[in-house]
Formats: C-alpha cells, sequence, structure tokens
C-alpha cells in the first residue's frame, strides 16, 4: 500500500472528495493548500462523456486565457523571408527554417510552442514523430499552422492553452498561478471550460462534461459544481 504523507494528510483536510463545490469556493480551498516554495500552477481537469477511439469524438482546441497562464512560453516559428521577419518582431524566440528543422532531428527542443507558416510544413512534417509525442507539432485546428504569425506568436506568449483530450476522454489543462487573484482564476476556468464546450464532436453522446476538478501543483484535487463554473 502506498504510503501517505504527513502534508498531503493535512492538505486533504476539510476536503470533502464527494461534494460538489461551488467555484469560488474551490478556489478558495486549492489557494489556502498552494503552500509550496514556488508559485504553484493552478490545473483543471474534466472527464467527458466522449470515446477518443473515434474520430467523431475527438476534442481538441486551443483557448486564449484573458488573464494569461503566469508563464512565459518559449515559441519557435518555422519560417522564410518576410514571415521570419515578422515572427522576430512579434517577439519569438527562434526563428527558422530547414536550419531550424536540421536543430530539431538532431535532439534540440528549446521551445514550448511550435508555429509553422504553412508552406513550411512539407520540411516540419518530417519532424512529426519528434514533436508530436510532446504535443508540439503545429496544426492548423488550433492556430499554429497560419500565415498571421503576429498573432499567433502573441497569442502563444499571452495565454494561449492548447487542450486535447486523452484517451480515457479526460482534458487538462493550466488555467493560472495560485498567486492570482480569485477573480482571475475564475474566469480563466469558465474560459477553458467554455472553449471545451464549444469544442463538443458531434459524435458525442449523453452528458458531455461530466465532471471538473481543479488543483495546484502538490495539491489536492477539488471537484467543482459545473454549473456554477458556467454560471
Amino acid at each position: 500500500m502506498a504510503h501517505v504523507g504527513k502534508r498531503v494528510i493535512k492538505a486533504r483536510e476539510n476536503i470533502d472528495r464527494i461534494k460538489l463545490y461551488p467555484i469560488a469556493e474551490a478556489i478558495k480551498l486549492v489557494k489556502e493548500r498552494a503552500n509550496a516554495k514556488f508559485d504553484e500552477t493552478v490545473e483543471i481537469a474534466m472527464n467527458l462523456g466522449v470515446d477518443p477511439k473515434h474520430a467523431d469524438q475527438m476534442v481538441r482546441g486551443v483557448v486564449n486565457l484573458p488573464n494569461g497562464t503566469g508563464r512565459t512560453l518559449r515559441v519557435a516559428v518555422f519560417a522564410r523571408g518576410a514571415k521570419a521577419d515578422e515572427a522576430t518582431a512579434a517577439g519569438a524566440d527562434i526563428v527558422g527554417a530547414e536550419e531550424l528543422v536540421a536543430s530539431v532531428q538532431g535532439g534540440t527542443i528549446a521551445f514550448d510552442r511550435c508555429i509553422a507558416t504553412p508552406d513550411m510544413m512539407p520540411l516540419v512534417g518530417r519532424l512529426g514523430k519528434v514533436l508530436g509525442p510532446r504535443g508540439l507539432m503545429p496544426n492548423p485546428k488550433v492556430g499554429t499552422v497560419t500565415m498571421d504569425v503576429t498573432s499567433a506568436v502573441k497569442a502563444s506568449k499571452g495565454g494561449a492553452v492548447e487542450f486535447r483530450v486523452e484517451k480515457a476522454g479526460i482534458i487538462q489543462g493550466s488555467v493560472g498561478k495560485a498567486s492570482f487573484d480569485d477573480d482571475k482564476l475564475v474566469a480563466n476556468i469558465a474560459a477553458f471550460v467554455d472553449a471545451v464546450a464549444k469544442a463538443k464532436p458531434q459524435g458525442a453522446k449523453g452528458t458531455y462534461i461530466q465532471r471538473i476538478a481543479i488543483s495546484s501543483t502538490m495539491g489536492p484535487g477539488v471537484k467543482v459544481d459545473p454549473a456554477t463554473v458556467a454560471a
């Protein structure tokens, strides 16, 4: 049987693991228990009524959190010529074409998000086995394959969060930091849930959003009443 430490036991005190808490109360409980020596990330997990094994039940998208993630992302852009210059001016950390492809193939991945112009995709496609498993492969469905490089870079830097349903029908994502004001976390969580709701696939049957829980990096999960998030 796994040993449960004193810190975990204390963090779980006064949290009803069955109760669905109003979003404001859930955030308060999570923040009270985010007592690590660093600014913990607040994370959301959503159980959806979908089976990702079926193509018509895949859920994927991107949401621009109104108050950002509290984290500075390193953004790479695959582009040439004027679009490369545009990416640099927009604040991209790494910009390149063939040389950047070669660097990634060599094992150097010094970025957290990847953007590409459409003409670069034949080259970037070669990196599928490297970038795909890390969730970094550019995709037009989430706005990372685009000619509007400036908007894509600024969105990535400003709080754009990609989400994709896992095999068990769960979506997870970061919605801010424990140091954020409560109302900022409420707004970010509402935006995330709304984006997932709007991404409901045609093949989904029954209750789509089944459960929602939030937690901090080192803290316990707190179940949230979905109705209070929608409100």
